[in-house]
């Protein structure tokens, strides 16, 4: 059974920085594990990809993001990342990992981020 585990998420002030995290856990052969990336849902709207990475590393951001968010990933480890820096109050959302493996779309659970002073 294959496990998307996100960590990282909290409570930041506007324009601070969060690092989240994301490992494939269970029988998982890195091999296997093909585009990743990270959602977001706000309360009332509908989920959307805050930015995807493929295998080979290549990028792509949602326009309201770019320069601010940098996604990466370390296929040894099973591992996405998504840097977040100069934070918004509308960055605040409920983050979600998301992975091909096998080629089937598997979820995290959800980490909370939260913009307030």
């Amino acid at each position: 059974q294959v496990q998307l585990v996100e960590s990282g998420g909290g409570l930041v002030q506007p324009g601070g920085s969060l690092r989240l995290s994301c490992v494939a856990s269970g029988s998982v052969l890195s091999i296997l594990i093909g585009d990743m990336g990270w959602y977001r849902q706000a309360p009332g709207k509908q989920r959307e990809l805050v930015a995807g990475i493929t295998r080979g590393g290549i990028t792509d951001y949602a326009d309201s993001v770019k320069g601010r968010f940098t996604i990466s990933r370390d296929n040894a480890k099973k591992m996405v990342f998504l840097q977040m820096n100069s934070l918004k109050p509308e960055d605040t959302a409920v983050y979600y990992c998301q992975a091909y493996y096998r080629s089937v779309s598997r979820w995290g659970q959800g980490t909370q981020v939260t913009v307030s002073s």
